[in-house]
């Protein structure tokens, strides 16, 4: 194992939603390639609660316990940063890596729209852990 594996920060406006998802199927699938943390340029009180449900019923992970909506400003140094697709303009955050995965936010919609989400999330989580190596 590496002595240092890179940092990747997933960023959304709120980070309470699809940035979260992101940051505990990253710590759950992909530990071994990256370093998981999310944030974002505003925050809310609490995690988006579809979420929350969804992922302890797909993956018996309970973001709620380990994460919570935090600023830019709180992360590390970052390696990797990945932008969820929120249209809107981020601050630069130094990195050696950047790439934006286009994804709408599913708040308020139905638990399909949430569940194509995070199973696109999923996705990109592994084929990023992936290629993670070639990156850094």
């Amino acid at each position: 194992m590496k002595e240092h594996l890179p940092k990747a920060a997933f960023i959304c406006v709120h980070n309470s939603c699809r940035s979260q998802i992101a940051e505990a199927l990253g710590k759950q699938l992909a530990a071994d390639a990256f370093e998981s943390y999310s944030a974002g340029t505003e925050t809310k009180p609490q995690i988006n609660q579809d979420a929350v449900r969804l992922m302890k019923e797909r993956y018996q992970i309970d973001m709620e316990a380990t994460q919570y909506s935090k600023l830019i400003e709180e992360l590390p140094p970052i390696d990797i940063v990945i932008t969820m697709g929120c249209n809107v303009k981020c601050p630069a955050i130094r990195c050696k890596y950047q790439e934006d995965w286009g994804l709408d936010d599913p708040t308020d919609k139905n638990d399909e729209e949430f569940n194509k989400v995070i199973d696109t999330i999923y996705e990109k989580i592994v084929a990023l852990a992936a290629k993670c190596s070639q990156l850094i």
